[in-house]
């Protein structure tokens, strides 16, 4: 894969704390669309660590319309979506390039996301099931590790924008059943470093994620429901929430 024609794009919302490290893992030569609905200095860091190959696009949306916007301002073959609070293993940019892929029947490639210390075990158990999972034709994706061919990404209109979760696996699912080969590669792994919805329970996020990409991977999700994130960003601090 040609990473010249690679677009990363990220939401943002307040993410100082985060976005530094992220920028840092990030080869300066890659292009970069950063879609920002922040009231602290998150764009200040970006124009300063990155100012070259990046652009910035103001927008108070939520994650979803915030990852449409992107997609649709990039020009590459490939739409490489990420989240600020990861960042790419070392190796990550030099194994993409080194991928081998048929880009006409290819829609989607997707890795893992892993953690250092804390959580460990949950991003392994993750990791194991998407393998699985893959293993019998259904691709867990993440919207924090997943290339999405650009063609293939209009050809199934993009996201469903009324999804505020999930919106991610429910894209990827689109493009294997608009007929394009989705693949997945262990080896092409990020590393998260914001645990907040982990720390809120594992139990309950793991519950969370399984019911609703159940029901919306059979199409059983009320169109009334499907809207609802059902808890998935409340956040006690709500200066710090994400998108």
């Amino acid at each position: 894969m040609d990473i010249n024609q690679v677009t990363v794009i990220i939401p943002t919302r307040n993410e100082r704390v985060n976005i530094g490290r992220f920028l840092r893992s990030l080869p300066s030569s890659v292009r970069l669309i950063v879609v920002d609905a922040s009231s602290d200095d998150t764009t200040a860091i970006v124009q300063t660590i990155r100012p070259e190959n990046t652009k910035v696009i103001p927008h108070p949306g939520r994650v979803t319309i915030a990852r449409q916007i992107g997609a649709e301002y990039a020009r590459t073959r490939w739409l490489l979506f990420a989240d600020a609070d990861v960042v790419f293993d070392k190796e990550y940019f030099l194994r993409l390039e080194a991928l081998s892929i048929d880009e006409v029947t290819t829609g989607a490639v997707f890795g893992t996301k892993g953690s250092q210390l804390e959580f460990a075990g949950y991003h392994r158990w993750f990791a194991i099931s998407q393998h699985l999972f893959s293993k019998v034709g259904i691709p867990a994706a993440t919207g924090s590790n997943v290339i999405v061919s650009r063609k293939a990404f209009h050809i199934v209109g993009g996201f469903d924008l009324g999804l505020p979760c999930n919106e991610d696996s429910e894209l990827i699912w689109r493009v294997r059943r608009a007929g394009y080969d989705v693949a997945f590669d262990p080896t092409l792994n990020v590393t998260a470093f914001d645990h907040r919805r982990l720390r809120r329970g594992v139990s309950a996020k793991v519950l969370h994620s399984s019911a609703r990409c159940f029901l919306l991977y059979f199409n059983l999700l009320p169109a009334a429901w499907r809207q609802r994130d059902w808890g998935y960003w409340a956040s006690p601090n709500q200066d710090s929430q994400r998108i």
